[in-house]
């Protein structure tokens, strides 16, 4: 593609060269680079693109875009094209989406926000719609995939390059929709910016990120930014069980609609009976049975069949494929084992999550004891951790806190941190063993029979970042090796 077609739209400050040259690929990394290629310089978070200039000329860029005034001595003696603009990060989705034609438009986008439940809803519409027959795609956090092919992820919303190639490879081989997990980072650092929707599903938001947002105001602003965004032809999906639901579709253009367990709503859901293999549901009048549990999951089967009547599914056949779906990887997901015990997989990392997993265990556990294994992650939002230590050693009859991804941090001072939350009599029924690996085991191999171990905080994850550095760990493997 020409490059002038590329900055159809962008803001320029100045022009140096030929914009009538070939572009074969845009990047903001240096190390992607190849002949023929437009390297976008972003000032990031931790490092700056306009140190890596040089890199992307030796590596054959055709053309740089920058907008520190000082780089342009080094694009120019080059000889190839020098793009200015005044801000880098702002023109990636336009540069993106000109690149890759706006594949956004030809496809049913829907993206899904909150604090918890966006992988679980996003997943299991990408399940339901292809087993009625459509071939679709999936953005989430743990992988992307393409009409059944999967490709691997690294961040929960991926940068505006890699979301448009995705959504062009989505569309070229015929995907009908595209179901998005959209992050408050995201949306804050634009990397949705210029996608159209075709609807957006809210799920709740509570405590997370603050070491990033620094307020829940902010935090709530973000989230909004997507519901802003919608146009007419659009839809918006909240639910209304969450207190901050209203905020989010105050100033949206789209169609309002609502999904409750408790309150007024289009599309509402009921508990019939709970027990550890799942739940009876009452969706719209339907009873229909689930694999899931929770107060929570009743919520997301709701959000899912909500979606997908708004879409056009045939309520009879969402309802079967609901029923057929098991449990999102990570998400509440059971192994039972030796001595009658039954260990818990699940992803909670925050306060709300937590206790919500908590509660729910507590009802369907009978006489059995609870069993908690959970830590805080490093490098983020400390605030929450002595709130996550107090809600643990209260649901749970015990508690062993240990690692979760220390990253740069002390695991041991991350503990000291949560140690803050629990009382004297919490602290009877706490262990505190800095190594998960050694946490899951202790946690099985002292559960007395019939117990129901909580192994929380990673879901999904097959790694753990210790020092920096990032190591095969899958908590599901650990409990298999000690349990079955």
């Amino acid at each position: 593609m020409r490059l002038d077609y590329i900055l159809e739209g962008i803001d320029t400050a100045g022009i140096h060269g030929d914009t009538g040259i070939d572009i074969t690929d845009i990047t903001t990394d240096s190390r992607q680079c190849r002949p023929g290629c437009l390297f976008i310089a972003v000032p990031g978070f931790e490092s700056d693109g306009h140190s890596y200039i040089g890199k992307a000329i030796e590596a054959g860029a055709s053309a740089v875009m920058y907008q520190h005034p000082e780089a342009a001595g080094e694009i120019i003696g080059s000889g190839i094209t020098a793009v200015r603009v005044g801000d880098t990060r702002g023109a990636v989705p336009d540069a993106a989406g000109n690149f890759f034609g706006h594949p956004s438009a030809d496809i049913n986008l829907i993206g899904v926000t909150g604090t918890n439940g966006k992988t679980t809803i996003a997943t299991l519409l990408y399940r339901l719609f292809s087993g009625l027959g459509y071939c679709c795609g999936l953005l989430s956090t743990i992988a992307n995939y393409v009409c059944g092919e999967r490709f691997e992820t690294t961040n929960t919303t991926q940068d505006p390059i890699t979301l448009n190639r995705l959504l062009r490879l989505m569309c070229d081989r015929g995907c009908q929709y595209c179901f998005m997990e959209v992050s408050s980072h995201a949306l804050h650092q634009g990397r949705v910016k210029g996608l159209k929707f075709r609807g957006a599903v809210f799920t709740n938001i509570t405590h997370d990120h603050l070491d990033y947002h620094k307020t829940f105001s902010e935090y709530i602003r973000c989230k909004k930014l997507l519901f802003d965004s919608l146009d007419r032809n659009a839809f918006a999906l909240i639910n209304s069980d969450d207190r901050n639901a209203s905020v989010m579709v105050q100033n949206t253009a789209a169609r309002v609609y609502r999904y409750s367990e408790g309150s007024m709503a289009e599309f509402k859901v009921r508990i019939v009976e709970r027990s550890i293999e799942g739940s009876l549901l009452n969706i719209d009048g339907t009873e229909v049975w689930t694999r899931f549990i929770g107060d929570y999951n009743a919520h997301n089967i709701c959000a899912v069949y909500a979606t997908a009547v708004l879409l056009g599914a045939d309520k009879e056949e969402t309802l079967k494929e609901i029923s057929a779906m098991g449990p999102v990887p990570g998400r509440m997901e059971y192994i039972r084992g030796r001595r009658g015990i039954t260990a818990v997989v699940d992803y909670a990392h925050t306060p709300d999550a937590l206790e919500n997993v908590l509660k729910t265990l507590r009802e369907l556990r009978g006489g059995s004891q609870l069993i908690a294994v959970f830590g805080c992650g490093g490098n983020r939002d400390r605030t929450k951790r002595p709130e996550m230590a107090a809600i643990g050693t209260r649901y749970a009859d015990r508690a062993v806190i240990t690692s979760d991804n220390p990253r740069f941090e002390d695991p041991a001072a991350i503990i000291e941190d949560m140690k803050k939350g629990i009382d004297a009599e919490g602290m009877t029924r706490t262990m505190f063993i800095t190594d998960r690996r050694e946490a899951i085991r202790t946690a099985l191999m002292t559960a007395p029979d019939g117990a129901i171990v909580l192994v929380a905080g990673k879901g999904h994850e097959d790694y753990q970042i210790v020092n920096g550095v990032k190591s095969h760990f899958d908590d599901k493997e650990i409990i298999k090796e000690t349990l079955l």
